[in-house]
């Protein structure tokens, strides 16, 4: 009884040993396996996006695209109805058709009928100077002789006066009407006609905004409104996203910075396509909130921030969408 007691005994002794033995090991593999694996960071592909708005308020009258569709620069995107401009493209034309005519006026000077009324005017002043001077002069002679009163003399002598000032106000007059405006008034409705016209040119751009076109290459990723929907100043029309501007950005504890600096390249893997491909770092900035934290001092070490870098390909990748995972390992 005793030797098979004993014999129990190693028994137990060597299944727990080899138990033992066992989870060691696997204590050990698994140490092993989880060393050797690379550490993995996930990122996301970006591509540089615009949106197409325009400056004046309408209705949609056609959409030339639709989402998925790829545009060159200068493609026609969308034509808006804006009949207010149209209004006001009227307004601006007869101002600078009025405009023009003031000009005209003034450059060309007074109407002949006009010319030949102040020529008329200025000749009967003179003829009433050339009276009242004989009539001055007889005057005086008639008071040298005492046979009229100083008085009779005062007063032909006013009317000489007054006859000469009616000849000087006629021949200005008449200066004037052949002369035309001065040249103040002439350059004042030249200004009038300048801005005339810069009111044109101001509605004509906001005429062409009324037919949008492409900026750059891109595909329409999104179309807002739908034909015949009301649009208002810089409302966004439709996003473009031009496909070979593209960038990864990757959120990184500060931890795992380690030989990632801006200039440095990165081998990525986009699982997406099944490509590997190059990436430089292009800028570092903290994320700057509390939230992307990972705090660890429960456990003696620090506060490890996370840092948002962006890289670019070194080439562009084909087929490549936004939104696309980009693996980078470590």
């Amino acid at each position: 009884m005793a030797d098979k007691a004993k014999e129990q005994h190693n028994n137990i002794l060597l299944a727990v040993g080899g138990f033992s033995a066992v989870v060691v090991i696997v204590a050990l593999i698994g140490m092993l396996a989880l060393g050797r694996d690379p550490e993995i960071i996930q990122g996301e592909m970006e591509v540089e996006e615009y949106r197409v708005s325009g400056k004046v308020p309408g209705r949609i009258l056609e959409l030339r695209v639709k989402e998925g569709d790829f545009v060159k620069a200068g493609d026609t995107l969308a034509i808006i109805e804006a009949p207010d401009v149209e209004a006001k493209m009227a307004q601006a034309k007869s101002a600078v058709d009025a405009a023009a005519a003031m000009e005209q006026m003034a450059k060309n000077g007074a109407r002949k009928e006009m010319i030949q009324s102040a020529q008329q005017l200025l000749e009967q002043a003179k003829a009433g100077l050339e009276i009242a001077e004989k009539s001055y002069k007889r005057v005086q002679e008639l008071f040298n002789e005492d046979v009229v009163s100083a008085q009779k003399r005062d007063e032909a002598e006013a009317m000489y006066k007054s006859a000469q000032a009616q000849v000087k106000a006629a021949q200005s007059q008449y200066d004037m009407a052949v002369n035309g405006a001065r040249l103040e008034e002439r350059q004042a409705a030249s200004a009038t006609v300048g801005q005339a016209r810069g009111a044109v040119q101001e509605v004509t751009s906001y005429i062409k905004e009324t037919v949008q076109v492409a900026q750059m290459d891109g595909e329409v990723t999104d179309v807002y409104p739908k034909v015949g929907e009301l649009v208002g100043t810089g409302t966004p029309i439709m996003s473009i996203a031009v496909m070979d501007d593209q960038w990864a950005t990757f959120n990184i504890r500060e931890d795992q910075l380690k030989d990632i600096k801006v200039g440095a390249e990165l081998t990525v893997r986009i699982p997406a396509l099944d490509v590997e491909t190059t990436m430089k770092v292009t800028s570092m900035k903290d994320k700057g909130s509390f939230a992307v934290w990972k705090a660890t001092k429960a456990t003696g070490q620090y506060d490890q921030k996370t840092f948002e870098v962006k890289a670019r390909p070194t080439s562009a990748v084909k087929d490549v969408r936004p939104g696309m995972s980009v693996i980078l390992k470590k």
